[in-house]
């Protein structure tokens, strides 16, 4: 079997401000239909901030293996190259990051106008809240940086 590797050089990776272990491409909004696709890159061996999911995930894992870790940082779950999973909305919280190599997820969220994302401090504190609006904020930012 021959083995392929994934090039992302031709993605336009975007930044949150204060982040720097992890990069997004926001591709498609579709508020009729509850839906926003982004591709995450997570950087190798280095867990994003704590957050828990409030709306569906189908994720497609592309590169690397996707890592998950409970709050206290003891593993959760590896999802290797090639897996697909659909994730139920969950209070509780975690981080995640691409094992040994930097890693390339495909997040589909799903099903709600309400929040996707909560973000939070290790108390557990609601730091920020991501929707639908703040999505396609970030998608219309991007794309005024691609056409700049």
């Amino acid at each position: 079997m021959q083995l392929h590797q994934f090039n992302d050089q031709h993605i336009h990776w975007q930044r949150l401000e204060v982040f720097d272990n992890f990069q997004y491409s926001v591709l498609d909004v579709d508020r009729d239909n509850k839906v926003v696709e982004v591709l995450f890159k997570f950087a190798a061996n280095d867990p994003i901030v704590l957050h828990r999911h409030c709306a569906v995930n189908h994720t497609f894992v592309i590169q690397g293996e996707h890592c998950l870790y409970h709050a206290d940082g003891t593993l959760k779950e590896k999802r290797p190259t090639g897996s697909y999973t659909i994730s139920q909305p969950d209070n509780e919280p975690h981080r995640e990051c691409g094992g040994d190599e930097d890693t390339v997820v495909l997040f589909s969220i799903r099903g709600t106008e309400g929040p996707m994302y909560e973000i939070l401090d290790d108390e557990l504190n609601i730091l920020a809240v991501f929707t639908m609006n703040e999505f396609e904020g970030l998608y219309q930012a991007q794309q005024s940086a691609i056409s700049a």
